[in-house]
């Protein structure tokens, strides 16, 4: 075939199936590990150590180059400043979607195609279409592991000769793929949660970058129910991990978290019946819309609000680059700082960081 696609490994087994299967396809494949994050800590488990002799062992398995790039100051600067800024605000951001935008299809596709690359490839479960010169993000088979949800910031033109090789197979296929091919990592564990924080202490961690004090839980009527150790580590919705039980009247129904008043340091609780989470009703900020906005300003679509949430059938709104977005079912606990994507049957239309909901 003649031509080079650089592929970004991760030293798991979803990357490197990915390039197996485009060395199989007839294409010049090249392994690239990028390191995001730099950790000399014996508590961090994020030091990529690990990952990158896992990424020398599958490239040396399927004979293929493979190098190493650091991007750790543009991931410092671009996405993780921004991390804990949204937290000091209050908010519940994730991380994962701007690395995709930042460091992934920017910087990373940059080096890649420094280093020949004709395409760019990655172990992302999802799909893509490339039709009149046009790039659109579509969704994957294996509806539970689509990550499309991931991606909703990356921009039309960061999708120009960009390969999902796994956008056909479901995660079962692809452990098979690997043990049948004898790839090091085949019964590798699947990575969860925020690459830099790990498996260590999310309250300790966060507590480095933000001073935590203790405060009140109270009741929406201000009863005091209980102490929290800083309320940037709680969630809207949250029940568990709070730390208080019953109160004196009986009532032995779990709590979860209403809201966070960061200026007074309260964490606001309530018992029972939850219908005072739910809404129907979320406004975005700006809106990335890949490939580009519609020209209806009224459209029926689909849409998630969290990773791996079944789609909901709903109604945007574009109101001035941003949208608003009614569901046709109310959704519980629609969180501030976290992406709201549209879908329409298999495109993903982008998405924007939810501001409000009522």
């Amino acid at each position: 075939m003649g031509k080079t696609v650089v592929v970004g490994m991760s030293g798991g087994v979803d990357s490197a199936v990915a390039a197996s299967l485009l060395k199989n396809q007839g294409y010049d494949v090249i392994g690239l590990y990028m390191s995001n994050w730099k950790e000399t800590s014996d508590s961090g488990v994020c030091t990529g150590e690990d990952d990158w002799a896992d990424v020398k062992r599958v490239c040396t398995s399927l004979d293929i180059p493979y190098y190493s790039v650091d991007f750790s100051k543009e991931y410092w600067n671009n996405v993780f400043m921004h991390f804990v800024d949204e937290y000091k605000k209050g908010r519940t951001p994730n991380p994962d979607v701007l690395c995709n935008r930042e460091i992934k299809f920017g910087p990373f596709k940059k080096y890649a195609e420094e280093l020949g690359a004709d395409f760019v490839a990655t172990g992302h479960y999802c799909s893509i279409k490339h039709e009149n010169g046009i790039h659109y993000l579509m969704r994957a088979k294996d509806e539970n592991k689509d990550q499309t949800y991931f991606l909703n910031q990356v921009k039309e033109d960061q999708l120009s000769n960009v390969i999902f090789p796994l956008s056909d197979m479901i995660k079962n296929s692809v452990r098979d793929y690997a043990r049948e091919n004898n790839i090091p990592v085949s019964e590798k564990k699947d990575s969860t949660g925020i690459c830099f924080i790990g498996e260590r202490d999310f309250r300790g961690f966060l507590a480095q970058y933000i001073p935590m004090k203790e405060g009140d839980i109270v009741t929406e009527d201000g009863k005091v129910v209980g102490r929290h150790k800083g309320v940037y580590f709680y969630t809207e919705g949250q029940r568990r991990g709070l730390g208080i039980g019953g109160i004196k009247d009986g009532n032995e129904s779990r709590w979860f978290v209403l809201k966070k008043d960061v200026e007074k340091n309260l964490l606001i609780v309530s018992q029972g019946e939850e219908d005072i989470l739910y809404s129907n009703t979320l406004l975005t900020g700006e809106f990335n819309f890949i490939p580009s906005e519609p020209a209806e300003k009224e459209f029926r679509c689909l849409a998630r609000i969290r990773h791996r949430q079944p789609l909901q059938e709903a109604t945007a709104y574009i109101e001035n680059g941003a949208v608003r977005v009614v569901f046709d079912t109310k959704q519980r606990a629609i969180v501030e700082g976290q992406y709201c994507v549209l879908y329409k049957d298999q495109y993903c239309l982008g998405g924007g960081v939810i501001e409000q909901n009522y």
